[in-house]
């Protein structure tokens, strides 16, 4: 999968697993990063399809449906890829952050239905529900941030609600913050994540 790999300045801070947007690229996101924690190592990964030329991680029947065969396809291509990656530049496989926003977040999401060792925890920027109708993993220790917005025209209240209920019944441990916003990823957001990571990860 196309990426960058940053190291960062403290190798005991989690790795920010960093998955772009619909039509984003691996660049996007660095900035959001270094707003987190700008002492964590980095790794930003491309989506491998595309979509009328846009980057994606997995495949849509249309706006909102998934193609769930290519997403759980994609999803296991994409924790493969982080076995692989942890070795070749030799960071902490079980201390891993994902931050994703739209597409990214529902791929990352989607590790955390799948596997319960994928991810350390998660941002998720305007998520949805990735597949209904499966058994989550244990999430016991898991920790994810949702940023949801009240007049988001992709992602509605509800699916933000169903999102952080499906986790927190599998014992992760869920934020859910409201923008009164669309689908943007907005500022506010931006700093409410950086506040929920320094709570749960850099108070304990």
């Amino acid at each position: 999968m196309k990426h960058i790999f940053q190291k960062g300045k403290d190798g005991t801070k989690p790795t920010f697993l960093l998955l772009h947007g619909t039509g984003g690229n691996e660049l996007d996101l660095l900035p959001l990063a270094g707003k987190i924690d700008e002492d964590a190592s980095i790794l930003s990964v491309r989506g491998n399809l595309l979509e009328n030329g846009m980057p994606r991680f997995f495949r849509r029947l249309a706006e909102g449906i998934f193609d769930e065969e290519d997403l759980v396809f994609r999803t296991k291509e994409l924790y493969e890829f982080l076995e692989v990656a942890s070795l070749n530049y030799g960071f902490d496989r079980n201390n891993i952050i994902a931050i994703g926003y739209s597409n990214g977040a529902n791929i990352a999401a989607s590790l955390l239905f799948h596997y319960r060792d994928a991810l350390k925890g998660a941002i998720l920027h305007h998520p949805m529900v990735p597949l209904r109708g499966i058994e989550l993993p244990d999430l016991t220790d898991i920790s994810v941030f949702i940023g949801a917005g009240s007049n988001d025209p992709i992602c509605s209240p509800l699916e933000s609600g169903e999102l952080e209920s499906l986790l927190a019944n599998a014992n992760a441990d869920v934020k859910l913050h409201w923008e009164n916003r669309g689908h943007q990823l907005t500022f506010e957001e931006v700093e409410a994540a950086a506040e929920w990571y320094k709570e749960t990860w850099l108070t304990n």
